[in-house]
């Protein structure tokens, strides 16, 4: 607040009301308690247990010898690299996009939804997120001013038509959709994602998809990218990354596809927050799809073995929780039959457990009681204890 007093102008130093809305990160949180908890086992963070393909690393080694790769590159990424990804679209997801879309390369997948979000929206209009949902897409829709609208779920987490169609408003600009899902790990089918692109078309708004765990599907689902149906390009927006297929977290490497008529306002948010992806990271990016999805396709079988695992655990009848069967990422989020709340509960997994898990409640999870387990990043072992603690603890917290 802003005022006068005794003729001399006076300031209250906060921060912005807008930021002040959006939700606490909570991996640092948990990262806290971790911490605090010497031996803790991390089923928590997002990651995977393997690096980027050596080719990659050889690219980044080599960089740096051109004087020209310490300049500013183009606001939509290196002419190979854009090349590179246009080939992956049309070869794997049957995106063709050009005439009618473009290519963007972004600093990861976080950094393109937020220009999406931007490029889409004024203050005061509203984006819907199916729930559960990934906290930084609700973080990021806080930070530009506009409202987020959860709409409601399965009981397995698969997408509520109804529920969506019932939640646009004359203010909603998008509906949003993650498959495989981050928090749920549930994969939507092709039918599920065609109609929530035809009911976008229909009622103008865009469809943002997000796919950063394409290829991390198990069983007999399969990924379908509503991108590539004839009709999509002018109102979808198609969201990748390489952080997780190729072990890229922290190279920060993303991208999307966008309709044309979006190129003008995506590129003005591009320019303003980031200027150009890392050139660096962009030449590791080049050679990782050279190498392709068989980097992550020789570690599925693993994945595979520990989600059964882990899904065979918390089935046990001793244990007090409901799981769904899912299909996608390397998640669960476990329904607890706890009287505690999703913090608290966490927060006793480590401390009286040593085994760590992100609450529920970050990603908006209905559930009174609820957790999300990650078992991309440890081996075989570490895995089993790590399980094995969890259930001690579910038992006892019960």
């Amino acid at each position: 607040m802003n005022g006068y007093a005794e003729g001399v102008l006076t300031t209250t130093h906060v921060q912005s009301r807008r930021l002040a809305a959006v939700q606490a990160p909570v991996i640092p949180i948990v990262g806290r308690w971790i911490a605090e908890t010497p031996g803790s086992i991390s089923l928590g963070q997002g990651v995977v247990s393997y690096g980027p393909p050596s080719a990659a690393v050889e690219a980044a080694q080599r960089f740096g010898s051109a004087l020209g790769d310490h300049r500013y590159g183009p606001v939509q990424g290196l002419p190979t690299l854009v090349e590179a990804i246009e080939e992956k679209l049309d070869r794997e997801n049957r995106i063709a996009v050009r005439p009618r879309s473009r290519v963007l390369v972004t600093a990861g997948g976080n950094q393109a939804f937020m220009n999406a979000v931007l490029a889409v929206t004024d203050p005061g209009d509203e984006i819907i997120l199916p729930a559960p949902y990934y906290f930084n897409h609700e973080m990021a829709i806080v930070m530009a001013g506009a409202s987020v609208i959860a709409a409601p779920t399965t009981p397995e987490y698969q997408l509520d038509l109804e529920a969506l169609a019932a939640a646009v408003t004359p203010r909603t600009r998008a509906i949003v959709t993650v498959s495989p899902n981050n928090p749920t790990g549930a994969v939507y089918p092709e039918a599920a994602l065609r109609a929530v692109n035809a009911l976008c078309r229909e009622r103008g708004i865009f469809h943002v998809h997000d796919e950063a765990y394409e290829y991390f599907i198990y069983g007999g689902s399969r990924h379908f990218s509503p991108g590539s149906l004839p009709d999509a390009a002018g109102h979808t927006i198609s969201l990748y990354s390489l952080s997780k297929a190729y072990g890229m977290a922290s190279w920060r490497i993303g991208y999307m596809v966008i309709p044309v008529s979006l190129s003008d306002a995506v590129n003005k948010v591009q320019d303003t927050l980031l200027i150009c992806p890392p050139a660096v990271s962009q030449q590791a990016a080049i050679a990782a799809l050279r190498v392709g999805r068989s980097h992550a396709d020789a570690h599925l079988a693993r994945l595979d073995a520990t989600r059964r695992l882990i899904f065979d655990a918390l089935h046990a009848a001793s244990v007090p929780c409901d799981v769904p069967a899912v299909e996608g990422a390397f998640y669960y989020l476990v329904r607890a039959h706890s009287g505690l709340d999703s913090m608290t509960l966490t927060e006793r997994l480590i401390r009286e457990h040593r085994v760590a898990a992100i609450p529920g409640s970050a990603f908006a999870d209905p559930a009174p009681c609820s957790i999300r387990i990650s078992y991309g990043a440890l081996d075989s072992d570490s895995i089993a204890e790590g399980v094995g603690r969890l259930v001690e603890g579910l038992r006892a917290l019960a």
